[in-house]
Parts: structure tokens; C-alpha cells; sequence
């Protein structure tokens, strides 16, 4: 056998390790994310009741005394269920799946980078639960009660008519009776109201990872503060595509969501400008930071150390 295929073997034979590992810390995480769908589907339906206390509420302002939601199909109800059992079967999963997340990359890190790793890994499920709870809490109740309202115009717009038509009896034929047409009711499909609320908790959800993503971006030197500030025009533009996308037809909705994120989008701006003192500090405490910088502006120039010093610096890190 040649030199070559030797080399091409020796380089296989860790590939084959790191997929066959992939493998099992996938299988791991599907087995977790399905105990986790069983464990919550019994709990489905008043995870559901909680979810929609929102439209309720609004409905009970409204005068609806004894407000409720149908379906429309004899599966429409299981599949909602099952669509709760999911979200909330992953949020339940999620720590074993950080976990093997975890165990997957930590082999290939150095001890710096694992203990700067592991705390975004830490503050991603708890940022998700506050932008989570927000939406619950301040934005779908908001929301409903725009688009809710839309549903008693008619009525509200009927009444208005009668009450000036006894002061003006010649308005008396224009107000509508049971007989010329319709009313607008409200009937609301669990699907459809269930839909709205779990795309808000999705959306604010992982709208307030923008901190751990970025800030964790910018300890790898992948983004800067100087850069991040000099793009706020296009983030404002794909914050408000973002707003418009993922919630309801409402202005109202949308403008919170928007000021939301972009205030997320400057507090890690101010957490990557930390980020980035901090490693200039290190730098300095090691004597790698040098204040000269090239004509075309480029980050300060830090020591250079060739392949032999890195592996050694790997190793004894680890």
C-alpha cells in the first residue's frame, strides 16, 4: 500500500469517528424530543386553555358571557394537541439536546472557548423563556383584542345608526333589521387561534436569542461592534420585513415587535463592545496586542504563532 492511501485512510478513520458520533448524539436527542412529546401530551389540553386565556379575555370585554372556540373536523382537535405536544415537548427535551449539542463540540474546543461557550448555551433557553413569556403576556393580548375588534364593528356600527335615527327619523330606514343580512360574530377555530398564539411565542422566542447569537459571534471574532453599528439602516430594514412577516396584520403589533428586536440589536451591540475590551485586556496582560494598525484600518495586529505552537497551545489547554 502507498504512502498516499496511507495518508488518505489515516485522514478517514477520524471523519468515520466524528459521524458515527453524530450519529448517536442525534438518535440521543430524537429519542429525547419524542419522551418529551409523550410526557407533555396528556397536559395538551390546558396547555391549550392557557394559551388562549388572551382571546378569552377579550371576548369577555366584548360581552361574550360564556366565550368558546370549535373545530371544524373530527381531527382538528388531536392535531392542535399534538402541534402543543411539539413546542412544548421540545422546550422540555431541550436540555438533554444542549447537552449533546455540547458534548458533539466540546472535544474540538480549547478551554477558553469551552468557558465561553458553555454560558450562551445556558442563556439561550432563558432568553427564549422571557421573549416567550412577553409575547403571552403583553403582545397577544394586544393582538387580539386589534383583530378581535374588527368582529363587533358591524354590531357597534348598527347601534351607532339607531341611536341617531331616534333624533333623526329620517335615518329610521337605514338602520338595518334581522331581516336585511348577517352579523359579523366572531366563532373562532382552535386551529386558527391556537396558529396565531404559537407563531407570537416563536417569534419573540427566538427574536430574543439576537443578544446570545450575536454576542457569541462576536467573542469569535466573527462580527464587531464598529460593524454592527455601521449596518443599523439594513438592520432597521430587516427588523421591520421580520416584524411584518411573523405576526398578525397589525400595526400596533408590529411596531412593538420592531422596537423589541432593535433594542435587542443595541444591547448586543454594547454586550460585543464588552466582549471586545475584555480580549483586548487578555491580550495586553499576555503582551499579544499591538497598537499599530495598516493603512486600510484593520484590527490591531496580534502575535503570530506557527502550526507547531498551536497544537502544543491546543494540547495543554484542553
Amino acid at each position: 500500500m502507498s504512502a498516499t492511501e496511507n495518508e488518505i485512510e489515516d485522514s478517514a478513520a477520524p471523519l468515520i469517528e466524528h459521524l458515527a458520533e453524530l450519529r448517536t448524539r442525534l438518535i440521543r436527542s430524537v429519542i429525547a424530543l419524542v419522551i418529551g412529546i409523550v410526557v407533555v401530551f396528556p397536559f395538551a389540553e390546558p396547555i391549550l386553555k392557557f394559551l388562549v386565556i388572551p382571546v378569552e379575555q377579550v371576548l369577555r370585554e366584548m360581552g361574550d358571557i360564556a366565550p368558546e372556540l370549535q373545530t371544524t373536523s373530527p381531527t382538528e382537535a388531536l392535531f392542535a394537541y399534538f402541534r402543543i405536544s411539539m413546542v412544548f415537548g421540545f422546550a422540555l427535551a431541550f436540555p438533554v439536546i444542549g447537552y449533546q449539542l455540547w458534548r458533539f463540540v466540546a472535544p474540538g474546543l480549547f478551554k477558553t472557548e469551552k468557558n465561553a461557550f458553555l454560558p450562551f448555551l445556558l442563556a439561550s433557553p432563558i432568553m427564549f423563556l422571557l421573549g416567550a413569556s412577553f409575547a403571552q403576556f403583553v403582545i397577544t393580548p394586544m393582538a387580539m383584542g386589534f383583530l378581535l375588534g374588527f368582529s363587533d364593528v358591524a354590531t357597534l356600527a348598527s347601534g351607532a345608526l339607531a341611536t341617531v335615527a331616534e333624533f333623526i327619523p329620517s335615518l329610521a330606514d337605514a338602520v338595518p333589521s334581522p331581516e336585511d343580512g348577517i352579523s359579523i360574530k366572531f366563532n373562532g377555530k382552535v386551529s386558527e387561534t391556537l396558529d396565531i398564539t404559537l407563531k407570537l411565542i416563536m417569534a419573540f422566542g427566538l427574536c430574543f436569542q439576537l443578544p446570545v447569537l450575536l454576542t457569541l459571534m462576536g467573542k469569535a471574532g466573527l462580527v464587531s461592534a464598529e460593524g454592527l453599528g455601521s449596518v443599523r439602516k439594513y438592520a432597521m430594514l430587516g427588523i421591520l420585513v421580520l416584524a411584518a412577516l411573523v405576526t398578525p396584520p397589525d400595526v400596533v403589533t408590529q411596531l412593538i415587535l420592531f422596537s423589541v428586536v432593535y433594542g435587542l440589536y443595541e444591547i448586543s451591540i454594547f454586550l460585543v463592545r464588552m466582549v471586545e475590551k475584555k480580549r483586548e485586556a487578555d491580550l495586553r496582560a499576555q503582551g499579544l496586542w499591538f497598537e499599530e494598525e495598516d493603512e486600510e484600518g484593520d484590527d490591531p495586529l496580534m502575535a503570530e504563532f506557527d502550526e507547531d505552537d498551536v497544537e502544543d497551545t491546543k494540547d495543554t489547554t484542553k
